[in-house]
């Protein structure tokens, strides 16, 4: 993967991904103290989140990523918060916070241990301070054999006790851990400590079954993909107009993965900054929800369930009214 400034990764543009992300901003707030205290974000995106967190704790933010990019109505700054348009490496050792915050980019790193251990030696000897990651689960991807959820910009996957458990080999006690979105995302609150810590949080003890999970996940996998291939292809052959609705890595996976071509007919997208473009790998059109009215959908499969409820108020919204089904 080559992460640049034209990468565009923002769920932002969603309410119902606003209210989750807001909520969360105060309760990391709140958890780590940080009135008056500074936040680096390791991995922060175009920065919304930090903003969202350094404006609700009264705190300062410093946020480092490849991709960040000053985009006009999105992410004026605010408050006292600097980027740095670069990867997070050895060279940024140096650097000190009160609180590291690091969202959906653990993920995306190839040497997971090295990336958590120089965490670990920034912070050095400071034992007040908090450690905050929140990264997709994937014992839930396993569970719902999830394949969409399953796409190349991820080196790595991780249940909750494998990520408690990175962290407390490379010198973390892991505070507190939990699901959040639907139980789609675990948030890992960690401190700095001497050494290796033992697991004493429930959500870590997931080893066996995750390989249970592992050990019927191609079975049941297939057979989703068999569903959804069905499903698709005789809405096509009936003459219904199929589009699906986000735009991201979900759709890209899932359209790649069952090989389909003009039985979808678009993706829907409502990030501004992805519509006019198309998806890698298929050529499918990424459109605005307002392209809709040109072109009516007949099956809408919304690649999030969590958004059904957002997604049939837009369509509403246009007056339209077609069948609306969530992966």
């Amino acid at each position: 993967m080559g992460y640049s400034t034209n990468f565009e990764e923002s769920q932002h543009f969603s309410s119902t991904f606003n209210n989750f992300a807001k909520g969360l901003a105060h309760e990391i707030a709140q958890k780590c103290a940080i009135a008056g205290k500074h936040v680096l974000e390791i991995g922060c995106g175009k920065g919304e989140f930090l903003r969202e967190l350094c404006l609700a704790g009264g705190a300062t933010g410093l946020g480092i990523d490849p991709g960040y990019r000053a985009d006009k109505g999105r992410n004026e700054d605010y408050g006292d918060i600097q980027m740095i348009v670069d990867f997070f490496g050895p060279d940024y050792q140096h650097l000190q916070a009160d609180t590291v915050l690091c969202r959906h980019t653990l993920e995306h790193i190839g040497s997971v241990s090295t990336f958590v251990r120089l965490i670990r030696k920034m912070i050095g000897e400071r034992t007040e301070d908090w450690v905050v990651f929140e990264t997709p689960d994937a014992k839930r991807v396993l569970v719902e054999s999830a394949f969409w959820d399953i796409y190349y910009e991820h080196c790595s996957y991780f249940s909750p006790g494998t990520h408690a458990r990175l962290f407390r080999q490379e010198g973390f006690d892991v505070i507190d851990l939990e699901l959040v979105y639907d139980d789609q995302y675990i948030v890992q609150y960690a401190r700095p400590s001497a050494g290796p810590t033992a697991p004493s949080l429930p959500l870590e003890h997931d080893l066996e079954e995750m390989h249970r999970l592992a050990e019927t996940f191609p079975a049941r996998v297939r057979a989703v993909q068999d569903f959804w291939q069905e499903r698709i292809r005789a809405a096509y052959a009936a003459g219904r107009r199929v589009v699906l609705w986000g735009g991201g890595s979900k759709a890209v996976s899932f359209l790649t993965t069952l090989q389909l071509g003009d039985e979808v007919w678009a993706a829907v997208d409502i990030n501004p900054y992805k519509q006019g473009k198309f998806t890698p790998g298929t050529g499918h059109p990424v459109i605005a929800p307002s392209d809709l009215l040109d072109t009516p959908p007949d099956l809408v499969i919304v690649m999030n369930p969590i958004y059904l409820n957002e997604v049939a108020q837009s369509l509403n919204a246009l007056g339209l009214r077609p069948e609306v089904i969530a992966v």
